[in-house]
This record gives C-alpha cells, sequence and structure tokens, in this order.
C-alpha cells in the first residue's frame, strides 16, 4: 500500500506563487508516476501534472508555463510549484500515485485559494 500526504495548499492572491508537496510512504516502489489533479466545486477531477519514474512530465493545457512538477526520489517527494495563479487555479489539490494502466492512490487533498 501507499500513503500520499499533500501540503501546502492555503490563500494565495491572483499572479502569486505557491508550492505544494506531496510525500508518498509504503511501497513507494511499486508507482510508476507521481502527480497532481484538482478539483472544483461542480467540475470532474482533471490533470495538472505528471511525472514518471523516468522524469517524463505532462501537463495539463492550463497550466502549461505556469506550473512546474518535479520530484525528490529520495524523499518520496513530488512538488508542484504554482506560478501566476489565476482565479481558475481555485481547487482541492489531490497527490496521485499511479501503479499501470491508471490505477493507483489518492491523497486526501490540499485546499488552494487564489483571491484578492
Amino acid at each position: 500500500q501507499v500513503q500520499l500526504v499533500e501540503s501546502g495548499g492555503g490563500l494565495v492572491q491572483p499572479g502569486g506563487s505557491l508550492r505544494l508537496s506531496c510525500v508518498a510512504s509504503g511501497s513507494v516502489s511499486s508507482l510508476v508516476a507521481m502527480g497532481w489533479y484538482r478539483q472544483a466545486p461542480g467540475k470532474q477531477r482533471e490533470l495538472v501534472a505528471l511525472i514518471s519514474s523516468g522524469g517524463f512530465t505532462n501537463y495539463g493545457d492550463s497550466v502549461k508555463g505556469r506550473f512546474t512538477i518535479s520530484r525528490d526520489n529520495a524523499k518520496n517527494t513530488v512538488l508542484l510549484q504554482m506560478n501566476a495563479v489565476k482565479s481558475e487555479d481555485t481547487a482541492v489539490y489531490y497527490c496521485r500515485g499511479s501503479v499501470v494502466f491508471g490505477a493507483g492512490y489518492w491523497g486526501s487533498g490540499t485546499l488552494v485559494t487564489v483571491s484578492s
């Protein structure tokens, strides 16, 4: 089993920056990718960013050029650097640890609110 714990959410002004962290524990060797998804009220959960075990990254169209995903394998941690945030970025952000065929584990989420 894998446990994922997010941190770093909070209130940030439009145009500001925020960094989210996700620490994985348990059977982390089973993970082929880690990443972030988000869900706003009334909307489907959507991809924010992913990073594979090989270091390849993928971003949702709405965050390209503004957000950066990175990982620290020694710490079993994935980071999401959020820059130039917009009100549309307001959502609960969930850490995702993927195994195979899209299956995996979810963190409990951390709320990001972008407001002036």
